[in-house]
This record gives structure tokens, C-alpha cells and sequence, in this order.
């Protein structure tokens, strides 16, 4: 399959990123004519579109982390909101579609709210990115000021937090400063991959309350 992007129609091979110039007004055309799905994925930043159509393992990686997200938090006992998918947008200057992100600190902010204001509304704590055909850019989430971003990497954890201007590595989450993230993700991983998602975040959760009963 080859990819073809027209008015009429957008066709993208599983795996392929299209890159193309392009005006804000040419990215809210692309978006409007991919209608309600969410392939492909599109990006607007600097006077260009990118487009790309993920791949199964895009999927369930992301999907896997959230879930490991989501235990943790639930072990807890915190409060917070998730969105998939979801388009952030800041006209003339940004378009992007995280793979999920996390309202932590700040859920109560976007509580009940069924469309959020990018440029007024705080941003989301926490997005995951996966990367598997170099599309993810953590630097194109600045306009939003995200405070933490993962990048899912070459089946390795890479977490980003702002730092003045730009994004920095970090090796400790702010959301989970006390949890061992890589090595419980990497554990996940291999047992999603050996067995399933389901497997994996059953396994988490055993750890977790085995964490759990040890600091009572």
C-alpha cells in the first residue's frame, strides 16, 4: 500500500509517518476530512503536518502503560482522570494527539468538563508517549506546559519533566517519586508480550498489595 493523501482521501501505510508542509488552516482541513476516527494520527508545529498510522505494538504499549498508571493510582487510593483519545490544540501555533494522558494534581480542574480550553484550562500532569516510528517529539508539548511526559522507547521508559524552557530527563517520576516505574514496567512488558495485558497488570496489582501490607 502506498500513501496517498488528497482531498478526497488519506491512506496511510501501518507504520508510516508523512511529513508535509502545510498552514494551520491545512491541518484543521486534514483533521475535519479524517472525521470521527483517530487514524492517522496528525500533528501540526512550525508551518508543517505530520501524519502517521500506528502499528498494533503502538497500540497495546500504550494501552499496557496507562493500565500500569492506573493500578498504581487506584493502589493508592488517588484521585485522578485519564483521556484517549484526545487533540490538543493551540490555533496557528499547535495541534497534537497524545497517546494518553493524565489529569492527577489537577482532575478536580477539568472535573465534568467535556471539551477543554488548551489555553486557559490547565494542562494534563501527566502524557505517554510511544514512540516505535520516531513521530514523538516531547518538545512539541512546550505551547502546553505538561509537566511530566513518558516516551515509551525502544521497550524503555524515558521520563521527561519541565524544566524552564525546554524538557529534561529525569529518573524518578513526580507522580510516583517512592515506585521502582522501570522495573515494574519492564516486567509488564514481558509478561504482556509472554502472556497478555491482563497477565501483566494482574501481576502488578499482586505487587502492589504485597507493597502495601509490608509499610502497614
Amino acid at each position: 500500500m502506498f500513501a496517498l493523501v488528497s482531498p478526497e482521501k488519506i491512506q496511510l501505510p501501518a507504520g508510516s509517518v508523512v511529513r508535509l508542509p502545510a498552514t494551520w488552516q491545512d491541518y484543521q482541513s486534514l483533521y475535519d476530512r479524517r472525521g470521527d476516527g483517530s487514524i492517522p494520527r496528525l500533528k501540526y508545529r512550525n508551518g508543517e503536518v505530520l501524519l502517521m498510522s500506528p502499528l498494533p505494538v503502538h497500540g497495546k504499549d500504550a494501552n499496557l502503560i496507562a493500565d500500569i498508571v492506573k493500578a498504581i493510582l487506584d493502589s493508592d487510593e488517588r484521585e485522578y482522570d485519564a483521556f484517549t483519545p484526545i487533540t490538543m490544540t493551540v490555533p496557528e501555533e499547535s495541534g497534537i494527539e497524545p497517546d494518553y494522558c493524565f489529569y492527577i494534581n489537577n482532575w478536580q480542574a477539568v472535573c465534568g468538563k467535556k471539551r477543554i480550553d488548551w489555553q486557559n484550562d490547565p494542562p494534563p500532569d501527566l502524557v505517554i508517549e510511544i514512540d516505535v516510528t520516531s513521530y514523538s517529539d516531547v518538545q512539541d508539548y512546550l505551547p502546553y506546559r505538561v509537566p511530566e511526559i513518558w516516551l515509551y522507547k525502544k521497550q524503555q521508559l524515558l521520563i521527561y519533566r519541565l524544566q524552564g524552557a525546554n524538557y529534561q530527563v529525569q529518573t524518578q517520576s513526580i507522580y510516583f517519586p517512592d515506585f521502582d516505574l522501570q522495573s515494574a514496567i519492564a516486567r509488564c512488558v514481558e509478561i504482556a508480550y509472554q502472556r497478555n495485558t491482563s497477565a501483566a497488570i494482574r501481576d502488578l496489582k499482586k505487587q502492589l498489595a504485597e507493597i502495601e501490607e509490608k509499610n502497614r
